[in-house]
């Protein structure tokens, strides 16, 4: 193998598993479900590939059943995150220095762990500790994971792959070296995807990283951690660390060794980052990689020539699937005055169909949001605009379980606004509540550079029409309101190999993950030219006499 020119297994996107009834997939999750909620867990960081244990002890619970005690985590301090610097940075030299391929090979075979025996552990973790139904859980858990690690492998192969020409008499190559120093993680609640992606990216480039992830997302990142283990990553390569979420992003930004942070959170902490980086700019050693996705405030703008239906079910998925906790999910839609009666009609039967409750139950829709504080928020929100004249709740609006007795539940709700530049309309709200603007027929331009002009964020849109030429300038006018731009489909479920992810103005750099584009900013290229013969004499032939 040491000779060869690899080519590692052409990826293709892991199948998204039914859950129908009398299936094998549903009865292995439903027994891996029922033995998770009989067993509370510990869970300790990985540093140096050690479990670490220090006795301050937080709950984690299930945010739709807050009688149920998932796990115990282990929380550190500083100076646990300084030994998990130190780690990463032990580890960098051999890491750094191992071929590709061997690298390759790990993210391969927790793929295929994932595929198989993994699967219904990582999707029950991703049910049970961030309220997912069994079907969200499958394509991001599951799926979504495993075409990270599969598709990554194939963005570095073309990397290492994409080299220099050479003149007559030298050979010219370009080495993808991974960054000099630690990449620092910090991955969000919503996606144990993203959370996977966000450590094993860099690591698969030949970094050593220090993985922080969220507080509300610590059972699935148990796991996550476990499959990279039993996949072979050796110890320091990705070291885990939890505990308050200032001190450990401090200790990481502050170190000279930071060498990149990839960051999906929201807008206010990477801003804070972003200014706490530029503070540390002259004690680096390298200037770091700043990577961040940080939300959105996604559309749907719909055309008087939209299919009504389909537009319909777009609204409800795009807007209620995992509780509208998706940096992607609908969030503001723009209906003509034609339109919104009948489109009402569905939308309301729709969501008055929607059942809510225990996960656990398949035929539910939708769980819990994932904790006491987005309740809070949420329902505060709906409260105002309850009480708001420029707006008007048309269905939903309910909660249940201010006492967190039950679960942090919240209805799916619709409102409606006369006000195009409500703050409905325009601040991101990480919850299943949809507002609507209806604009007048004949007005779609204004109502286009509205949707572009409101919100400050760019992350995902929509539109809905069956005019040819509407579709065509929908698409101009908005141009850069949206990194990834649905013709015809909810502004949700981004595939790895097919729509790289990632949005910019508010809502990041736009990295794209899942993609050749993401990879290259975990690389530092050398450049090696190489000359065969090289000249002996100082003098230029144009130098000579007449």
């Amino acid at each position: 193998m040491i000779d060869a020119i690899a080519t590692p297994p052409s990826p293709q996107n892991e199948p998204v598993l039914t859950y129908a009834p009398g299936s094998p997939e549903r009865a292995a999750l439903k027994a891996e479900l029922d033995r998770r909620a009989r067993e509370t867990i510990e869970i300790p960081m990985v540093i140096d590939g050690e479990a670490i244990r220090t006795g301050a002890l937080d709950e984690v619970r299930a945010p739709h059943r807050r009688d149920l005690l998932l796990a115990r985590a282990h929380q550190g301090g500083a100076e646990h995150v300084a030994r998990a610097i130190e780690a990463a940075r032990r580890a960098h030299p051999a890491w750094s220095r191992t071929p590709w391929t061997e690298r390759a090979a790990v993210f391969l075979k927790a793929a295929e762990l994932l595929a198989t025996r993994y699967r219904p552990t990582l999707n029950a973790a991703t049910m049970l500790g961030q309220s997912k139904t069994a079907y969200q859980a499958e394509i991001d858990s599951a799926c979504e994971l495993i075409d990270f690690f599969r598709y990554n492998v194939h963005f570095a192969h073309r990397i290492a792959a994409e080299q220099p020409a050479s003149a007559p008499g030298i050979w010219n190559l370009a080495e993808p070296r991974p960054l000099e120093g630690f990449v620092f993680a910090a991955t969000p609640f919503n996606f144990t995807a993203i959370a996977g992606n966000l450590c094993a990216a860099p690591a698969l480039m030949g970094n050593t990283v220090v993985w922080k992830p969220s507080a509300n997302a610590l059972y699935s990142a148990h796991f996550v951690m476990d499959l990279l283990i039993e996949a072979g990553l050796p110890r320091g390569v990705i070291n885990l660390v939890m505990g308050p979420p200032e001190l450990v992003s401090n200790a990481c930004l502050d170190h000279p060794d930071f060498a990149g942070i990839h960051f999906t959170g929201s807008t206010a902490v990477f801003q804070s980052i972003w200014r706490r980086i530029g503070e540390n700019i002259g004690r680096y050693r390298s200037y770091p990689r700043i990577v961040g996705e940080t939300g959105g405030k996604d559309f749907v703008f719909a055309h008087a020539s939209a299919d009504v239906d389909a537009l319909a079910v777009a609204l409800v998925r795009g807007a209620y699937e995992f509780q509208g906790q998706k940096c992607s999910a609908a969030s503001r839609a723009y209906i003509p005055r034609s339109l919104w009666p009948a489109l009402k009609d569905r939308l309301v039967g729709h969501i008055r169909a929607i059942r809510v409750g225990d996960v656990a139950d398949f035929r539910n829709f939708m769980g819990a949001v994932i904790d006491e504080r987005a309740h809070a928020r949420l329902t505060g929100r709906i409260a105002a605009a309850k009480s708001d004249a420029a707006c008007s709740i048309v269905c939903g609006g309910g909660a249940r379980a201010h006492d967190g007795s039950d679960g942090w539940f919240v209805e799916p709700t619709l409102i409606e606004t006369t006000d195009p530049r409500h703050p409905l309309m325009a601040e991101e709200l990480f919850g299943p509540v949809l507002t609507v603007w209806v604009y007048p027929d004949g007005e779609e331009h204004t109502a286009l550079a509205l949707c572009d002009e409101t919100s400050p964020y760019g992350l995902t849109g929509a539109v809905f029409a069956r005019d040819r030429a509407f579709i065509e300038a929908a698409s101009d006018a908005l141009r850069f309101a949206a990194g990834n731009f649905y013709i015809n489909d909810k502004p949700t479920g981004a595939v790895v190999g097919q729509q790289p992810f990632g949005g910019a103005r508010a809502s990041g750099t736009n990295d794209k993950a899942g993609s050749l584009f993401n990879l290259l900013r975990w690389v530092s290229p050398r450049v090696v030219k190489e000359t065969f013969a090289p000249p002996r004499a100082v003098a230029y032939p144009f130098m000579a006499a007449e």
